[in-house]
């Protein structure tokens, strides 16, 4: 195979995550024919450069645990779910969870590793880089360490088995019998589909970075799955009963991860405020899930959020959906997206965006699922984020300055629903104002020194398409007037 161009992607860089499965069977059908990676039309890929996306995550291209198949089409707990994202479906249309790994090579419905490679480098041709799944925890239950390597999973006894069957996998092997301990995190039962990992071995270490190493051989950057369960004091919170005296490693695994593959771009999901942390035990970008409840829940909450250290937002994944979160149609609705959606493309990080997303698309596949029920596409919603893309395209919210901008009041308390702040390059100025109230909301946005050296400003509004002339602006401060769910992105210029 060539050699690939040389990738560099920008500073706060657009992700794009696709449901690869459930995509190629839409692709197949639109087409008439069973379509693969390596057969997908070069068209859907230049749509995704012509968006301006620097990554692509295919998510689910690792080999589906047939073991983890059946359970998920067993599971009658989750039949509600499927019953709700396919009416009618069918027990081949439960094709297992993509985080039930049986092998780290392409699945069959999915394609070859010669597939996978020619959409790298078509992606590479197209200044896009490729991210994989990573996941971190656990594998499938007949992953070939079951037979060959037992050892690499954690184990408890019969006195453990007898206790909590539910949460162990009865693995026999002539005369031998092993009680292997299903995947789970401290807050939730036991993920039957799946072998729990030891990762105080430091055999299974290295067997783990052996597969991480293939992995990067195909990709520009793993999406590492629940990175946080794996670190050296929250394994033994959630494991402690079974290590029974293991020995903590020495480093953390994460150091030893990014110590052997340093290029890579490194992408965590993780939670419980253990952001920072993975960022600095050298992952690129760690999921940004604290903005997504607040916009979610707690609005007000957003300004203290954005307050944070700029180096530490410079790697925070920003997104409205994504494969385990309910639709952002469904959860936003039409009235909030203009708002949240404007937020989410113009701040510093990674800004994220899920396959259905721009079409609107309230039904979210189960992982378990290879569809979903067929929904109209919304042409105003994909609109508004086409608009987005090219506006958050431009090199200033790449390369410039970003800072918080202060509001003050303006006659009465409205003021508290608005966010503001700017990003400055070279002769570029940008300022985006947010309300993230129901109703409208007026405030004085203070620009500071930054506003000095002209007299007239002129506020040309991208988002809505309209201009504004602006004097005295380090005197008095910009009055913005915004209706609820609204954004005002303004390109600034001096008008003299």
């Amino acid at each position: 195979m060539p050699a690939l161009p040389l990738f560099r992607y920008r500073k706060h860089p657009h992700l794009y995550e696709i449901n690869t499965w459930v995509w190629l069977d839409e692709l197949s059908a639109a087409a008439g024919k069973r379509l693969t990676l390596g057969s997908v039309p070069d068209a859907a890929w230049d749509q995704l450069a012509a968006l301006g996306f620097d990554f692509v995550w295919l998510m689910g291209v690792w080999q589906r645990s047939p073991a983890g198949r059946s359970i998920s089409r067993s599971a009658a707990n989750l039949f509600p779910e499927y019953d709700h994202a396919l009416p009618g479906w069918k027990m081949e249309h439960v094709v297992g969870s993509p985080y039930a790994v049986q092998a780290y090579r392409p699945d069959p419905r999915i394609g070859t590793w010669a597939e996978l490679d020619a959409v790298r480098a078509k992606l590479r041709q197209r200044g896009i880089g490729l991210i994989l799944d990573f996941v971190t925890n656990h594998m499938g239950p007949d992953h070939e360490w079951m037979e060959s390597h037992p050892e690499y999973f954690l184990q408890g006894t019969l006195a453990d088995f007898r206790r909590e069957p539910s949460a162990y996998l009865l693995v026999e092997r002539g005369n031998e019998t092993h009680f292997v301990a299903r995947g789970r995190d401290p807050y939730f039962p036991p993920w039957p589909d799946t072998a729990q990992i030891h990762y105080f071995r430091p055999d299974a270490r290295r067997a783990v970075l052996d597969e991480l190493r293939n992995i990067a051989a195909h990709c520009d950057g793993v999406r590492c799955d629940m990175a946080m369960l794996v670190l050296n004091d929250i394994f033994p919170r959630t494991w402690g009963h079974l290590l029974r005296g293991t020995p903590t490693p020495p480093q953390e695994f994460w150091t030893e991860a990014v110590a052997a593959l340093p290029d890579f771009v490194w992408i965590a999901e993780v939670y419980w405020d253990l952001e920072w942390r993975m960022q600095q035990l050298g992952f690129r970008f760690s999921y940004d899930k604290r903005l997504y409840d607040r916009l979610r829940e707690a609005p007000h909450e957003v300004r203290g959020h954005l307050g944070a250290d700029l180096a530490y937002q410079d790697g925070l994944v920003r997104f409205l959906e994504n494969h385990d979160e309910p639709r952002s149609a469904a959860v936003f609705g039409k009235h909030r997206l203009p708002a949240v959606a404007a937020l989410v493309a113009t701040l510093p990080g990674m800004r994220f965006y899920h396959h259905g997303q721009f079409d609107a698309r309230r039904i979210r596949p189960p992982m378990q699922l290879s569809a979903a029920a067929p929904e109209a596409p919304d042409a105003e919603a994909r609109a508004l984020y086409e608009e987005l893309l090219e506006i958050s395209n431009a090199r200033v919210f790449h390369e410039g300055e970003w800072r918080l901008l202060g509001v003050g009041a303006a006659g009465d308390a409205t003021h508290e629903n608005l966010i503001a702040y700017e990003w400055r390059h070279e002769a570029e100025w940008r300022v985006v104002v947010v309300n993230l109230g129901d109703a409208a909301a007026q405030g004085t946005v203070h620009l500071g020194e930054r506003a000095r050296g002209a007299q007239r400003f002129d506020f040309y509004d991208e988002f809505a398409d309209v201009h504004y002339e602006r004097e005295h602006l380090s005197d008095n401060g910009l009055f913005v007037r915004l209706d609820g769910w609204r954004a005002h992105i303004f390109n600034v210029r001096n008008a003299g």
